[in-house]
């Protein structure tokens, strides 16, 4: 079965592009474990060292969502998450914001993994807070409608990766394989806000998500960080009205303090935990400062506010009330074996 990707292999090697039919093949083989390993690290290292293709993306994307094990809930979802890969170990900033925006009325399906290159993933801290990463699809279903938030694990969600992840964990650098967490949502979000770690990414994978079906899409990376900053400017590719439009925010233009990257470094999973109680709790400074910005994001997205100063106002208001909070304790009780 292997000698079936040699030809595929050889044009990878000589810096063929796949088509989109080649790729999608190539793809689901890998997710079901029909290549051997020195094949997928073969392709995945080639197409790494040529630059992979919008088409490409797009096509493994297409068999991770296929693969997938689906939530279905009835109503419309937002994402808010990264690529993760930035190197730069800050406080847990999606995960907060999943609480703000939920807290705002949105519905949130919140994908996410454990560290991979941080110290402190999504699923890591929010164990620390109290929530069940493992709970089942009628509990998270539950979550989303009641406490406006879900946690989807990852690999309970993709077991077919499986067959590749020990593959990407040999080769130690970033592949293909590390862009496509926020392109294959498992409740199928149609509206999402995307860190990435490299900004030459902000625009490919905004006209990703329009191919995939998104309806509204920012794509986003911020002076090094897979989120929007305060620490500087924010390079913004939105996809909206099958167009993807380019510009650039900084946080003083939304009525934001510039803040130090020392100000939002972050530690372990516990500490990072704290410091999330903290902010739900009512804390001020730079922390609420890049969770707010990244919230009007969500809200801005999801068409909950016409501007992104209105959505930082909006995001000042749910943390003051104690409805972000709310969120928070709501999804612990929900989600509790």
């Amino acid at each position: 079965m292997s000698d079936a990707f040699k030809p595929l292999l050889s044009r990878l090697a000589d810096g063929a592009t796949l088509s989109d039919d080649d790729a999608d093949a190539f793809f689901s083989a890998c997710l079901r474990g029909e290549p051997t390993p020195a094949q997928v690290g073969a392709a995945l290292t080639a197409m790494r060292m040529r630059g992979e293709t919008l088409g490409e993306i797009a096509a493994c994307a297409r068999a991770m969502r296929r693969a997938a094990i689906h939530l279905e809930p009835p109503f419309p979802t937002i994402d808010v998450c990264g690529t993760g890969g930035d190197g730069l170990h800050t406080l847990n900033i999606s995960t907060a914001v999943g609480f703000v925006a939920a807290g705002g009325g949105l519905k949130v399906a919140k994908h996410g993994n454990r560290a991979m290159s941080s110290k402190s993933g999504t699923a890591d801290v929010l164990g620390e807070l109290g929530v069940n990463i493992a709970a089942p699809p009628e509990k998270q279903l539950q979550a989303l409608d009641e406490a406006g938030i879900c946690f989807l694990f990852a690999p309970a969600h993709h077991s077919a990766m499986r067959h590749v992840s020990p593959i990407r964990a040999e080769l130690g650098f970033r592949t293909i394989f590390n862009l496509l967490g926020p392109l294959t949502n498992p409740a199928g979000a149609q509206r999402q806000v995307v860190g990435v770690f490299a900004e030459r990414w902000v625009k490919p994978l905004a006209q990703a998500l329009g191919m995939l079906g998104s309806e509204k899409a920012w794509v986003v990376h911020g002076a090094g960080l897979d989120e929007l900053t305060t620490t500087g400017e924010t390079s913004v590719a939105e996809f909206s009205d099958g167009k993807v439009r380019l510009f650039t925010i900084t946080p003083e233009a939304v009525g934001l303090r510039r803040a130090a990257l020392a100000d939002i470094t972050g530690g372990s999973p516990a500490e990072n935990a704290q410091a999330l109680r903290r902010l739900l709790a009512g804390e001020t400074g730079a922390y609420r400062d890049i969770v707010a910005l990244n919230a009007a994001a969500a809200f801005l997205v999801a068409d909950k506010v016409e501007t992104l100063r209105e959505g930082v106002e909006l995001a000042g208001r749910v943390l003051d009330e104690g409805r972000a909070q709310a969120a928070l304790e709501r999804l612990v009780e929900i989600t509790a074996p």
